[in-house]
């Protein structure tokens, strides 16, 4: 089981989103550490010494150790939305086994248009050029000789790659043992959060024990006793090392979220959790010098006080309360009592809401088997039929996973499902924002996206960009301003709006008040002004000093190209207006 796959087992027992860690899907969703969730407001802490370790730790952070959440990452200084509290070159960085022909083993970074380099040894690695396949010599020496072996050995061809959490596994015990296991590098590793003890009562004994055997087998040798030269002593020792890259793993994402790996950094797995976080993690590739994919930057989405705890998420938050509670507990070993998670139960959730019944413009919260009552927090009407939304949400949330399982197998299977379950969720009288509504329509827009071909239909790209509008609405009522996730929907939105419409409607007037999307230059200009809101976002959510990241840059070019095409249709409509006068002119 790879790493993406563990982290969405355990949201698929409730739910399957396309946000995944930031676990599959996002958002980029961060892991992380902490024993317990966090809070700002401890002022039981105690401010610790790093004992030489953490050399990437900036002067305006400090590491403090509280009784709630152990240790976490606390502010020296106000630090600005925007801003970048941290810039990481991780310890390990691995690809998921399906983006190792895509993307480069070494910088993480997408195959260009030129062919890349293939490792002539084991035949599985690809690389940007020599220089990427030098940087990675020294710890793929190793995995080489292991990729080979386990091909050899492998029952068929499918299974002839280990997963990324094996790879990555691999890669942290050999780093360990060639830098030495005193070593700075090697103790931050070591003091990393395990949840070992924990083990012998949680659901995950069996994948934690198949990761033992599998990197057992992957390093050639033949049981746990071993391991003695990579510092593993004991079997125990073996499952505390997996414990902690299980906890503390965190999704490699491409600049535009898609995860496609898995990055291991002691430094940023101090940060603590929180469902409403004040920070997050992003792999940009923005600025000058961070043109590595694998170059982690920890972005400020607020301003953060001096003395204030820096609070990232380890879950996707556009899930239900207690979806994120069951994930957090079962992964993390800890209850979430951040102030999303606190919140009174007369404050209706977005997440997991119904419109009101009488369009007065308030929400009623989701009606639940346990609890069918259910009132508009405004007008206080209420739902005339809660068995009808019960059975619509449940319904949703199958389709959901059904459509999740097929997407890459039958396309054309899953976008069916998605096309049929959306009308029945918003005919139910689900928002934009609820559950499993709006994981629809991000999946729904990603299954459009992939059925273009060259000849784009008028119809689909507007069911496209139908999707797109209605997933950003869902977002937007969820997600702070400047969030990353929120930026690159807001991007997407602009770049589909800005798409060369293929038939324009004759008489685009009318179109333009009777539908949306509306046609011809209102819609270049809700294009431009879409990505302008994007790019505003995209500036936080991926640093400004990283410009807003690769999307960012893109965003702006894309800007650029819409002002002269504005330009001229507004040139072309005033030259038309004094073509006409002339002939009125003429004719008298």
């Amino acid at each position: 089981m790879s790493f993406a796959d563990f982290k969405s087992k355990r949201q698929s027992k409730s739910s399957k989103s396309y946000v995944s860690a930031l676990s599959g899907p996002v958002a980029s969703v961060p892991t992380q550490s902490s024993p317990q969730a966090s809070t700002s407001a401890v002022r039981n802490d105690t401010v610790m010494d790093t004992d030489g370790l953490y050399p990437q730790l900036p002067s305006l952070l400090e590491i403090r150790k509280t009784v709630h959440s152990g240790r976490g990452l606390w502010t020296r200084q106000h630090v600005k939305y925007g801003s970048v509290i941290l810039s990481i070159d991780a310890h390990v960085v691995v690809l998921s086994n399906q983006h190792l022909d895509s993307h480069c083993s070494s910088c993480a970074k997408a195959a260009s248009t030129s062919p890349s380099m293939r490792c002539s040894g084991c035949g599985t690695l690809r690389y940007c050029n020599s220089g990427c396949q030098k940087a990675d010599w020294s710890l793929h020496k190793h995995e080489c000789k292991a990729l080979k072996r386990w091909a050899e050995t492998a029952p068929s061809a499918a299974l002839g790659v280990p997963n990324d959490a094996v790879r990555c596994l691999g890669r942290i015990l050999w780093q360990m043992k060639s830098n030495g296991l005193n070593s700075g590098w090697s103790k931050e590793i070591q003091t990393m959060q395990s949840h070992k003890v924990s083990l012998q009562h949680s659901a995950s004994v069996e994948t934690h024990t198949h990761l033992a055997h599998s990197v057992v087998r992957y390093l050639g040798l033949t049981a746990p006793s071993d391991l003695e030269e990579y510092g593993i002593l004991s079997t125990g020792d073996l499952v505390n090392m997996i414990s902690r890259f299980i906890t503390n793993a965190i999704a490699l994402t491409s600049p535009s979220l898609t995860p496609i790996g898995a990055i291991v950094s002691p430094l940023a797995a101090l940060t603590n959790h929180s469902c409403l976080p004040n920070a997050i993690v992003v792999f940009p590739r923005g600025g000058k010098t961070k043109m590595k994919e694998s170059v982690m930057d920890v972005i400020a989405l607020r301003d953060i006080a001096a003395g204030e705890e820096v609070l990232m998420t380890y879950v996707d938050t556009t899930l239900p309360k207690a979806q994120r509670q069951q994930v957090l507990t079962e992964t993390y070993n800890f209850t979430c009592q951040c102030p999303l998670c606190k919140q009174s139960a007369t404050v209706v959730d977005p997440r997991e809401a119904v419109l009101c019944p009488k369009s007065c413009g308030g929400i009623c919260p989701l009606p639940t088997e346990d609890n069918q009552v259910s009132r508009c927090s405004a007008c206080k009407a209420a739902i005339s039929d809660p068995d009808a939304v019960i059975d619509a949400a449940r319904v949703g949330q199958e389709a959901l996973d059904k459509a999740t399982h097929l997407q890459s197998s039958d396309a054309d299977k899953a976008k069916h499902l998605t096309t049929n379950i959306i009308p029945i969720l918003v005919s139910a009288g689900l928002p934009p924002s609820s559950h499993p509504l709006l994981a629809l329509l991000k999946l729904h827009q990603s299954l459009l996206l992939a059925s273009f071909s060259d000849q784009i239909s008028q119809n689909l790209l507007d069911e496209s960009i139908r999707a797109a509008a209605k997933h950003v609405a869902g977002l937007s009522a969820i997600l702070d301003p400047g969030h990353p996730v929120r930026g690159v929907a807001l991007a997407e939105l602009g770049k589909l709006l800005a798409v060369d419409e293929p038939s324009p409607s004759p008489s685009s007037s009318s179109r333009q008040t009777a539908s949306f999307p509306p046609s011809g230059p209102t819609r270049l200009k809700l294009a431009y002004e879409t990505l302008l809101k994007g790019r505003e976002e995209l500036l936080i959510g991926f640093g400004r000093e990283n410009e807003g990241g690769e999307v960012g840059r893109e965003v702006r070019e894309n800007i650029v190209a819409l002002e002269k095409e504005l330009g001229v249709w507004t040139t072309g409509i005033r030259n038309a207006l004094e073509d006409g006068a002339v002939r009125r002119s003429g004719k008298t």
